[in-house]
């Protein structure tokens, strides 16, 4: 809505309320205004005041179908369970060092579960040539720091903590990938391939290769388990800001059945009381910050450790003018701001395209947004973790690991040998949806599964 008419709608209020309270025909009068008003409001749709009575019961109508659609999802949630092991189970438990973790390992013995606790090792500052992460002296590397906090959290509760090496399994089904993808121009996202091949392949792998007496396996993650008739879900947290079932998007769904996430239902507010409130040597530590078992990294400069600079242009994408020069376009990532050193613009810029072959990084404004918005996805490798039959019809997504997501409707999906390749329009326009990063489907808050982007365009 234009500032114009906000100005009118404002002007017409003023009157209303003058008129009513100091006119003796304020009354009839402000009748006049109000209709004049109603006018205003709904011209913009093309209507008239006469449509604005037809658009509100239109809106009701609308309204009552998304409440029935809204009982549904109630009905079907009901009728979903949280899946939990038996009491006395064998668990293993994984002990990252932190909070989550820790609660988590604290909650199942508290429940009665026998714990054996393990912590992953899966990178090497050294044995993986970071050469630009340089530590200052009374700096000690982060995952030893991890290790001390886990094992005085072990000590604590009173159990064993096993130490695992995958170092060279990150390295090669982890990182390799990530780079090699990098090098394609698009942008993947570590934490996923960490869960879908290291906490969740690797890791249960080697736990009940290793230790057969051992029935499930559990992390700090904020998921849930969901059963129905027998059949195992991927559910979103109680705690939907911290909900990580986008990262749990590429999972195996076999898995489910082994895996146990007891922060399901408890938001994180209440996990730190918990924790404090037990004493746990990490009740206070902060949450972890960075890529998966790496940790936080300042990520051009943690890239040129592997790729190679290759200074170029930066132009606008609109008007084709050089604004400045990167350092590389794999170094960014599509809707990217920062970085970009490109000070004493009239509007901010971001990365809207990056042409690898002839080393140009595009940058748009969002007073152009056909540069930076989409409505339109695809994925060619989606891996389903519900009953094929509920990819259809409209869904919600998620493009980035936060708490938005948009409502979308699937307009084809294909399996073909098990590959299935799904299309995707968003109700609103989405920005900086970026190849190689997932998308993920949600219907009756379950995670139906994720996919790499593969193509994405604002389609009108």
């Amino acid at each position: 809505m234009s500032s114009l008419k906000f100005k009118i709608i404002g002007l017409l209020l003023f009157l209303i309320i003058i008129f009513i309270f100091i006119w003796e025909w304020g009354w009839t009068i402000s009748i006049f205004f109000t209709l004049i008003l109603i006018y205003v409001l709904f011209s913009k749709r093309g209507g008239s005041i006469f449509d604005a009575f037809k658009m509100f019961k239109a809106e009701q109508e609308e309204l009552k179908e998304e409440q029935k659609e809204e009982d549904q999802e109630n009905i079907i949630q009901i009728s979903l369970s949280d899946f939990k092991p038996k009491k006395g189970a064998k668990i293993a438990i994984a002990l990252s060092g932190g909070v989550d973790s820790a609660t988590s390992a604290y909650l199942l013995k508290k429940e009665g579960y026998e714990l054996k606790a393990f912590f992953m090792v899966n990178w090497d500052s050294t044995i993986n040539s970071e050469l630009n992460y340089i530590l200052t002296d009374d700096e000690v590397c982060q995952q030893t720091k991890d290790y001390i906090d886990a094992k005085k959290v072990a000590d604590f509760l009173g159990i064993e903590l096993i130490r695992i090496n995958f170092i060279k399994q990150y390295w090669d089904l982890v990182f390799q990938k990530f780079l090699k993808e990098i090098k394609m121009g698009i942008t993947p996202n570590p934490d996923i391939f960490c869960n879908k091949y290291i906490k969740f392949k690797e890791f249960t792998d080697y736990i009940f290769k290793n230790y057969p007496e051992m029935e499930y396996v559990s992390t700090g993650h904020y998921a849930s388990v969901k059963e129905k008739d027998g059949e195992l879900f991927l559910g979103e947290a109680v705690d939907t800001f911290k909900d990580q079932t986008y990262f749990l998007s590429e999972i195996d769904r076999k898995i489910l059945s082994k895996v146990y996430f007891p922060l399901a239902n408890i938001k994180k507010s209440e996990v730190r009381k918990i924790a404090i409130k037990a004493n746990l040597p990490t009740a206070t530590k902060k949450d972890s910050t960075g890529i998966c078992f790496i940790g936080k990294r300042n990520f051009p400069d943690f890239i040129a450790n592997y790729l190679k600079e290759k200074p170029g242009k930066i132009i606008d994408q609109k008007t084709n003018k050089e604004l400045g020069k990167h350092r590389g376009v794999l170094f960014y990532t599509l809707g990217q701001r920062k970085g970009l050193n490109l000070g004493g613009q009239e509007y901010p810029y971001f990365v809207s395209k990056k042409d690898i072959k002839k080393n140009i990084l595009y940058v748009a404004t969002e007073k152009n947004p056909e540069y930076l918005y989409s409505n339109y996805i695809e994925t060619n490798d989606f891996n389903l973790l519900a009953p094929f039959e509920l990819l259809k019809d409209n869904v919600w997504i998620k493009t980035r690991h936060s708490e938005i997501i948009y409502e979308a409707r699937i307009l084809d999906v294909v399996n073909k040998n098990g590959k299935i390749k799904l299309i995707l329009k968003t109700m609103e326009d989405i920005k900086a949806v970026t190849p190689g990063q997932e998308v993920v489907v949600y219907k009756h808050k379950l995670c139906l599964g994720g996919g790499q982007i593969s193509k994405n365009e604002l389609k009108i």
